[in-house]
């Protein structure tokens, strides 16, 4: 019987996951096997949630049209972006790889239902957002799950929620939280690509622990 307990050896494993959970931006065209988007969906359930509200819904994007308004969105905002910065950031900017529209076989939209009756509302009556919160859990979860098959995701940032939840024809009240692209990742490292690049270091734990 399970009890629970993991050895060493599991503990060493995960902490390794944890190392090579990364953002992937450069994808594989092949497509996932017919087994793997479900395997993992299953596992990104048994995620907490507040309540026991499982607000997430995911949205599988298959269609072209839709995938394309998605595409566009992207563009509009990353042009944006890039106006932002100057110099050699902007040249830096231009060359990092942001988005893995193009390439990954699977589009994921992962929305939060704000109204969802599931858990009676337990939980949330001063701080609402732990739904939102919750569907970041379930998409942590995903992305583990992922990794630990071989999987990479992408969670793609730079879009207009608006446009995307009209181009998927979600219900209104829906909130997109994450826009994920899931597929066997072009080349694996454990180091983070904005810091292999020299866009940003990792800092140490030291500095974000507190004791009051």
């Amino acid at each position: 019987m399970d009890d629970g307990t993991f050895d060493d050896a599991f503990v060493g494993d995960l902490d390794r996951l944890l190392r090579w959970r990364r953002d992937v931006r450069c994808f594989r065209r092949e497509p996932l096997e017919p087994h793997v988007l479900p395997d993992i969906l299953d596992a990104a359930e048994l995620a907490p949630s507040v309540g026991n509200s499982q607000p997430w819904r995911w949205v599988e994007v298959r269609s072209a049209e839709a995938r394309q308004s998605v595409r566009d969105s992207f563009t509009r905002c990353n042009a944006d972006a890039l106006d932002g910065y100057t110099g050699e950031r902007a040249q830096l900017y231009s060359s990092l790889k942001l988005a893995g529209l193009d390439d990954a076989p699977v589009h994921l939209a992962v929305f939060c239902e704000p109204g969802v009756e599931q858990g009676r509302g337990l939980g949330r009556q001063t701080v609402p957002e732990t739904l939102e919160y919750s569907v970041v859990t379930a998409i942590s979860t995903l992305w583990l799950a992922a990794r630990a098959r071989g999987v990479g995701v992408g969670w793609v940032s730079i879009l207009e929620p608006e446009e995307v939840s009209e181009a998927l024809a979600v219900p209104p009240a829906w909130k997109l939280v994450a826009y994920l692209c899931i597929g066997y990742p072009a080349h694996d490292s454990e180091t983070p690509e904005l810091e292999r690049v020299g866009w940003q270091s990792r800092t140490s734990a030291g500095e974000r622990f507190f004791v009051r």
